[in-house]
């Protein structure tokens, strides 16, 4: 058990480490901007493609393709729900409209895609509980490594488009932070019911996968491909995308 604990403050603490880093760096232009929300499309892409829809088809039963396509779609569809009936999330951390009114669009954009990657860390926190729950703990311990060592790198990522839509450095840190706590919480569910989520983990694993790839399409290309330096985003999201598929493939070796 005290193990589960360490590796679930571990696996959530990783987005911790990376938001810190990411607060390390000054607001920046809208052209590294873009070059950094592209790397994170990419990192995020092959999260949803690696981390996500692939060990959801992988995790058995014949008619598991259907459960990973379902649950790609109801992902999309609860994001796109997210982005129609809660238009107003700068609200919520405490952003005032009509001081940052040039910013608010921007800042809802960028909150539908941090909410993304929170709600991807919680089915990849369930995979790590399950995984001890399952009692193989060379297995439990590899999964949770690499679940950290991606974690790390998508804390950075969320702070720079955070701070330039408008929110301050200590406000964006925690946003950061709070999307490592769905895994934390994640984690304790999955070794607590592995009979459960065993069950629903593949519906879940493909939720997550439909959400990230939602707001990829929907918010994260548009947005780098709309001052100017299209050619820099593209090259970082395939930047972005080739180093969470060499960080997947040699942790699962």
């Amino acid at each position: 058990m005290t193990l589960v604990i360490i590796t679930a403050i571990g696996v959530g603490g990783a987005t911790v480490i990376g938001a810190v880093i990411g607060t390390l760096f000054k607001k920046i232009p809208h052209k590294y901007n873009d070059g950094i929300l592209g790397l994170a499309a990419g990192v995020m892409l092959a999260a949803a493609v690696f981390g996500l829809i692939q060990p959801s088809l992988e995790s058995g039963g014949k008619h598991v393709v259907w459960v990973t396509v379902a649950g790609i779609l109801a992902g999309a569809f609860f994001l796109n729900a997210a982005d129609r009936f809660i238009p107003h999330m700068h609200s919520m951390v405490g952003v005032d409209k009509e001081k940052h009114a040039g910013d608010v669009k921007a800042l809802n954009r960028t909150l539908l895609f941090v909410l993304a990657i929170g709600i991807h860390n919680f089915p990849e926190g369930l995979a790590a509980g399950v995984s001890f729950g399952s009692e193989d703990i060379s297995n439990a311990i590899t999964v949770a490594t690499g679940i950290a060592l991606q974690n790390i790198p998508e804390g950075m990522i969320i702070i720079s488009p955070l701070m330039t839509a408008g929110l301050s450095r200590r406000k964006a840190f925690g946003i950061a932070a709070l999307t490592g706590l769905a895994e934390v919480i994640g984690t304790m569910i999955g070794y607590w019911a592995v009979s459960i989520t065993s069950v629903i983990l593949p519906f879940a694993l493909a939720f997550a996968g439909g959400t990230m790839l939602y707001v990829i399409s929907d918010e994260m290309i548009p947005e780098t491909h709309n001052h100017g330096h299209e050619r820099l985003a593209t090259y970082s999201i395939l930047i972005g995308f080739a180093i969470m598929m060499l960080l997947d493939f040699y942790i699962s070796v």
